[in-house]
């Protein structure tokens, strides 16, 4: 552990910046359990960052070591309750190393179950070990304003984020059936859940969740967008856009990007299919006020920007290695290669969703759902009700769980997303030359209907139409038809 090294690259509200004291409070300062140290280190609940990545890598390290000499078994309903728990003494003890941190206890939650769910995925006990283990963790600057602290493994795999009791106690609630629509639909946008842990020093409990990695650090994101279909606030602080790598928001979205994204009509509807059901599983968990992650890489621009640059291509230009999580990439996650029976090349799109701009740049887009550990039984019934008295309620953030599902999905099925029949370039098609054919023509008569953001559009998917089951005729009436 002596090589650790207070990290880095910063996550969404900065992602993939390097560390600046602009988003960090300052010394004595905190936002929420995340403060500063008098020597400049991040530090949460008082334990440096430092202590807290070796503690992580030690007790992952035994846990998993420890549970790979169990036999594998089915997941019974008892294995979501479990918690396993070793204690880390300095010194060392027969079962654990020595170590130059403070004393700390570990905790494993669900154990067996998470095991069950790393495997559905295709991670095995080795390489999750390797991901987190075997190199320091890279700690994320500027994190943003949720007093989380996240960490990235060196080889981009998974985002280790600090979260709060409540949200650490509502995602043991959330495991059996969260998992159970996991299993049945792997390929989805959801945030996959790898592990939860809690390390105990100092008289505090830390909590934290092991998650997939939403953007590749190898890959340059022109722009980054969080998104939720809401236009109450919804514009980046003019502290935010002053950022090298700004994140941008809703409203910022529609004024920049008027035209939307503009996907195939194969990939449009892989797209909406997987928010559609996503935003229904959701619901039925009465989650909500959860957010679209977007990163947008410009092939055109990079290409531009490595010309200029007079080189063959930076650090930032580099090909990420094929991720080991199945389902990992933003294209696995909403197309997967089952129906047409081959694997998707990913080589040319770096596991990006191809699409074009209303200028007809060429675009890769990562994306993810992000921040679904609400649970709208607590606070936020109480921030809606008081936002509802000072502006109106159908624009604000945070609204009950069908509502808030509806908006997400239509906001992003005709305000962000389009579909294009003029984009030929189809992503299972192997080739840099169908990609490269991807030109838009520019925005037509075709677009101009949905240039307004809640405008329905009859073509698209209607999130209630999944609920009865509906025959292909129905289909047709509902406008499931995409042709």
């Amino acid at each position: 552990m002596q090589g650790l090294q207070v990290g880095g690259i910063s996550y969404l509200h900065s992602l993939y910046q390097m560390p600046s004291s602009s988003g960090q409070p300052a010394h004595g300062k905190k936002i929420g359990h995340r403060g500063v140290d008098a020597s400049g280190e991040t530090t949460y609940k008082k334990t440096t960052s430092s202590a807290l990545k070796g503690a992580i890598q030690l007790g992952i390290g035994y846990t998993v070591g420890n549970l790979s000499s169990k036999p594998e078994r089915d997941v019974l309903m008892q294995d979501f309750y479990v918690v396993e728990s070793i204690f880390f003494p300095s010194e060392g003890s027969n079962l654990t190393p020595a170590h130059h941190f403070p004393d700390f206890r570990f905790k494993t939650y669900a154990p067996v179950a998470f095991r069950y769910f790393r495997e559905l995925f295709g991670i095995r006990p080795d390489d999750y070990l390797y991901s987190l283990c075997n190199e320091p963790l890279i700690e994320l600057s500027n994190p943003g304003a949720s007093g989380s602290v996240f960490y990235v493994t060196k080889d981009d795999e998974f985002i280790i984020k600090t979260v709060l009791h409540k949200e650490a106690e509502f995602l043991q609630k959330l495991l059996p059936g969260y998992y159970m629509n996991l299993n049945q639909n792997p390929r989805t946008l959801l945030p996959k859940f790898f592990g939860l842990y809690c390390i105990q020093s100092g008289g505090k409990n830390i909590r934290m969740v092991v998650m997939n990695n939403v953007l590749p650090r190898v890959v340059r994101m022109h722009l980054k967008y969080d998104l939720k279909g809401s236009t109450y606030k919804r514009r980046a602080s003019k502290k935010e856009r002053e950022k090298a790598k700004p994140t941008f928001k809703d409203l910022d979205f529609m004024q920049d990007i008027q035209e939307g994204l503009m996907l195939d009509t194969d990939t449009y509807s892989a797209l909406v299919k997987t928010l559609q059901r996503d935003c229904l599983v959701l619901e039925s968990f009465k989650i909500m006020d959860y957010s679209l992650l977007l990163g947008v890489h410009n092939i055109d621009q990079a290409e531009k920007e490595q010309q200029m640059e007079g080189s063959q291509g930076n650090s930032d230009e580099k090909r990420p290695l094929a991720q080991k999580a199945l389902y990992s990439t933003a294209m696995e996650s909403i197309q997967g290669a089952s129906a047409c029976g081959e694997e998707i090349d990913t080589e040319d799109t770096m596991g990006g969703i191809p699409a074009v701009n209303g200028k007809g740049e060429r675009l890769l887009l990562y994306i993810g759902i992000i921040d679904i550990l609400q649970s709208y039984r607590l606070i936020k019934k109480l921030e809606h009700t008081w936002k509802a008295l000072v502006h109106d309620g159908d624009t604000v953030s945070v609204h009950r769980p069908s509502f808030y599902a509806d908006r997400f999905f239509r906001f992003m099925s005709t305000t962000v997303f389009r579909k294009t029949s003029s984009l030929k370039s189809s992503p299972s098609k192997r080739g840099r030359g169908g990609l490269a054919a991807a030109k838009y023509s520019g925005p037509g008569a075709a677009w101009s209907a949905s240039q307004l953001p809640f405008v329905r559009d009859e073509n698209i998917y209607d999130l209630r139409g999944a609920r009865s089951f509906p025959t292909l005729e129905d289909d047709e009436l509902n406008g499931f038809s995409h042709a």
